[in-house]
């Protein structure tokens, strides 16, 4: 019996065959792009070999004329020269005419090869800039069929303002999904489910014990609670600081730190170089999410005393340093269910950067995060 076709199989199987053509795309793309280089370096050898053949054309040029004159000059007196200097006055002016002659055809060759040269080139670059038009239609085409997009259909019935919608609605949803996500899980999450524990050990404490003990008990509980909503308030906080908004990075981290200061047990050093400046909105959210990222694991993971962040800002690079003095990890080691390391690199590979993690078990953590940059216009 047949197996029965379904809805699903024919979307896998088309995204498949999307898949596929993209690849194939990019591969003529890229090897367009091989040949493109190659022509490139071969258009600068032949426009080199060019102005050399010009220069010698113009030489022996110069050499026939002279040749020519000096032939001329024996022909005419004739009788004052003798036979051997009226040879040698022609054989010099018939191989500078050849000479010149053959200069002249290869002159003619390379303009025509470059002329080629340069068309395929063009051709080439057109090639190139239609293979990456296609490859960015088909990876939307891709997200349109993998992704939730009917709510949005409903509202953009232009499919133009779809393309342009689409992704960047699903790549925002999906991150902020997954911050909130590690959010929780590691803060109040955990806590509540603490909570629960403590509340039922309360009704035995009461029970087996007394009233006293249970009020103490309650008090911890009240202390729990307190911690989870704190918590919660810090996360409702970290959503969205408003002093990054209207007064730019460096303001808001000093806020920020102290915040920080306020509220966990170990010191915290700030130092910036360069003239504070604001960048574009992106990359300051980038990076002050990055050192906050880094903060939290200091606070929930590595018991340290002592902090040092360092920004440096130069015109076309941004450098962040967290170094702590906390118990360390194995970098080699991906613990269970931890996804703040993942974030952090999730963040610097979207704004193609590069981050170097320093830590060994007691001597503490280095986090160093290099990103491009440009100046908010």
């Amino acid at each position: 019996m047949a197996t029965p076709i379904t809805i699903e199989g024919i979307l896998r199987r088309m995204l498949e065959a999307v898949g596929d053509s993209r690849e194939k795309i990019f591969e003529i793309g890229e090897d367009s792009r091989s040949e493109y280089d190659q022509l490139k370096n071969e258009l600068k050898q032949i426009q080199e070999k060019v102005i050399e053949v010009i220069r010698k054309t113009e030489q022996t040029e110069l050499h026939s004329r002279f040749a020519r004159n000096r032939l001329a000059e024996v022909s005419k007196h004739f009788a004052d020269y003798s036979d051997e200097d009226v040879r040698v006055a022609y054989e010099q002016a018939n191989d500078y005419q050849v000479k010149l002659a053959i200069l002249r055809q290869e002159e003619k060759q390379l303009r025509e090869r470059r002329d080629n040269v340069e068309r395929r080139l063009m051709r080439l670059k057109d090639t190139m800039e239609r293979a990456e038009t296609l490859v960015g239609q088909i990876t939307v085409v891709v997200n349109f069929l993998t992704g939730d997009l009917q709510q949005v259909s409903e509202m953009v019935a232009d499919a133009v303002e779809m393309q342009k919608l689409g992704l960047k609605i699903i790549e925002a949803q999906e991150e902020e999904r997954k911050r909130l996500s590690r959010e929780i899980h590691d803060g109040p999450a955990q806590m509540m489910a603490n909570v629960m524990l403590r509340s039922e050990l309360v009704e035995r404490v009461y029970e087996q014990q007394g009233v006293e003990e249970a009020l103490k008990e309650i008090r911890d509980l009240k202390k729990m609670v307190k911690d989870s909503l704190a918590e919660v308030r810090r996360i409702i906080y970290d959503l969205r600081p408003m002093a990054l908004d209207d007064l730019g990075l460096i303001p808001a981290l000093e806020k920020y730190i102290k915040h920080i200061k306020d509220h966990y047990d170990f010191d915290i050093q700030f130092s910036y170089l360069g003239k504070p400046r604001r960048l574009q909105a992106d990359q300051e959210v980038a990076l002050f999410r990055l050192i906050q990222e880094s903060m939290q694991n200091v606070h929930k993971h590595a018991k340290a005393t002592e902090v040092h962040i360092k920004i440096e800002l130069k015109p076309t690079l941004a450098t962040v340093v967290v170094k702590d003095n906390g118990k360390g990890f194995d970098t080699s080691v991906k613990k269970e269910g931890s996804f703040g390391l993942l974030g952090m690199r999730e963040r610097i590979n979207m704004l193609e950067g590069k981050l170097s993690i320093d830590s060994k078990h007691e001597k503490g953590t280095l986090v160093m995060v290099q990103i491009p940059v440009k100046p908010a216009s």
